[in-house]
């Protein structure tokens, strides 16, 4: 035994497996994706010069990438190292996609119409990702307990929520829009990954996808047809994009955005506590599929990573991604997650995105980010007891609701409109209940995680557990990060008081149950009488 732990800590693990390049394709079409969104925001959305997009923001952001999967193919170097296996998956990260659109349309672009300067839009948004950077730095020492006393059901339940509404939903919609390119890549994904069906020479399936969705949309616009929305056009401006462009620090852009620090604060203490329990939620994904890292050292990362991104102009902070199990079961291991940060450096330090953004067409990439969601749903029903499936659900409500808020609030703003100029009374005449949808999305992460954990203590009947949790829900909501959109300090009754208050009496009617079983638990030690009352339901 001595020699085999002796083996396990000196041996070097590899740092490319063959499976490494499946995981490669695949994570680094989904990272590629998130580029080509992020760069379509700040140029389309906020109208950022394009010197600043792609000699100031991209080259930031590159930088932060690269460090971030550099350090997690270290971690995942340094456990296989430690426990002789040769199975172990780096954890996958990058910008955070979430944030990635409240940074964007909650913070650059209300400052950007505001002053009518784009720049300080991006000024405010280095400034959030500063906060959040400290928030995650600190916080990483708190979450582990956290991670402790929280069941598995709920923290891979409330991820399953963010995986199916936001990142299944998108891609699948993509999917049916262009339906000859996005059905059959989706179908090519599949008998792969699912299937097991392997293609000539070894060939990726990501590639392969990619590859006929070229194929079919670039022949289609040969022809005259647009399917794929690709042109000659497109292609031959994205040239005038190339160069070369370091990146270069940002302090004054940073500290001049301090002058907007009270917009900034009511979304960057929220999002930073989002933060923590989603990385938190990932970690323990991780876990589920074999490969244990420290949350305290992960979450360091992030906020270490995001903190030298922001002083070099980047306004997006980093995240530890959803999809570590997915991953795995395509081979990947050390050398994806590296590798993927090199790619990502040549991408944005010589300004190729652009060319990508007018070569590939979306539909193509929208199957890799389905089945990742697919897979992560799937964890959280395949990794936990039978009995807490209840649980998971309802953990995953919150994310529909908050899912379908963007929705409506998105086509209500393409007609130049809002719910509460419609009417909110007038909606929910109509069957939608857009002010509850509103409560229920609020802080839909921990709303969800708060929900499925009552419902697991509950289904286990450890009430005095649920009743904790309760209480914690009622905390959270009163200052707004549950069931709310701004913070609840120094607004007398809170954000949603009536929640609030709500939860604390679950709080005590759970708290009452609990006692009362520990009264009859009693009782039954001192009798031969068995009390049926007291057996679990089936």
């Amino acid at each position: 035994m001595a020699t085999t732990t002796a083996s396990a800590t000196t041996t070097s693990p590899k740092l490319w497996a063959p499976g490494d390049w499946n995981a490669l394709f695949g994570f680094g079409t989904n990272i590629l994706v998130n580029l080509l969104v992020l760069t379509g925001l700040l140029q389309f959305v906020l109208k950022m010069p394009t010197q600043l997009i792609y000699g100031r923001i991209l080259p930031a952001l590159g930088l932060m990438m690269a460090l971030s999967t550099g350090y997690y193919a270290w971690l995942a170097w340094k456990l296989a190292r430690e426990t002789g296996r040769d199975d172990v998956c780096a954890l996958p990260s990058g910008i955070s996609v979430p944030h990635m659109f409240v940074v964007t349309f909650v913070i650059m672009l209300p400052i950007a119409t505001m002053t009518g300067d784009p720049v300080k839009g991006w000024e405010a948004g280095l400034v959030w990702v500063f906060f959040q950077s400290f928030i995650l730095m600190i916080g990483g020492f708190i979450a582990p307990y956290i991670r402790k006393i929280t069941p598995r059901a709920a923290l891979l339940g409330t991820l399953a929520g963010v995986s199916i509404a936001f990142i299944s939903m998108r891609p699948a919609l993509e999917i049916f829009l262009t339906p000859a390119i996005g059905l059959v890549c989706l179908a090519i994904i599949l008998v792969s990954w699912f299937g097991g069906i392997r293609y000539p020479r070894g060939i990726p399936a990501g590639l392969v996808a990619i590859a006929f969705g070229l194929v079919i949309a670039w022949g289609s616009a040969l022809v005259g047809l647009d399917v794929g929305g690709l042109s000659l056009a497109k292609l031959g401006a994205a040239f005038s994009n190339f160069g070369f462009s370091l990146p270069v620090p940002a302090f004054d852009h940073v500290f001049s955005g301090f002058t907007y620090l009270g917009i900034i604060l009511v979304t960057a203490i929220p999002f930073g506590i989002y933060d923590l329990v989603e990385a938190m939620d990932n970690v323990e994904s991780a876990e589920a599929a074999g490969d244990h890292y420290p949350t305290t050292q992960v979450l360091t990362a992030d906020g270490v990573v995001s903190l030298i991104g922001c002083l070099m102009g980047n306004p997006f902070i980093n995240a530890v991604y959803i999809g570590h199990p997915g991953w795995k079961a395509m081979g990947g291991r050390i050398g994806y997650s590296a590798a993927t940060g090199l790619i990502v450096i040549v991408l944005c330090w010589f300004g190729i995105v652009a060319l990508l953004l007018a070569l590939i067409p979306i539909v193509a990439i929208s199957p890799i980010l389905l089945y990742i969601g697919m897979l992560i749903g799937a964890q959280a029903f395949q990794t936990t007891p039978r009995s807490h499936a209840p649980a998971i659900v309802l953990a995953v409500t919150p994310h529909l609701a908050a899912w379908a808020k963007v929705q409506i609030d998105g086509a209500l703003g393409a007609a130049g409109t809002n719910a509460a100029a419609v009417g909110i009374d007038k909606m929910a005449n109509m069957g939608v209940l857009y002010h509850g949808l509103e409560l229920m999305g609020g802080g839909a992460i921990l709303s969800g995680l708060v929900l499925g954990a009552i419902a697991v203590f509950v289904i286990e009947r450890q009430f005095l557990q649920a009743a904790a949790f309760a209480a914690a829900g009622a905390v959270l909501t009163y200052f707004g990060l549950m069931h709310g959109e701004a913070i609840g300090i120094g607004r007398g009754l809170g954000v949603t008081p009536s929640i609030s208050l709500a939860y604390a009496m679950v709080a005590g009617f759970l708290w009452y149950c609990g006692k009362n079983l520990a009264a009859e638990s009693g009782a039954k030690t001192m009798t031969t009488e068995p009390r049926a009352t007291l057996e679990p339901a089936e």
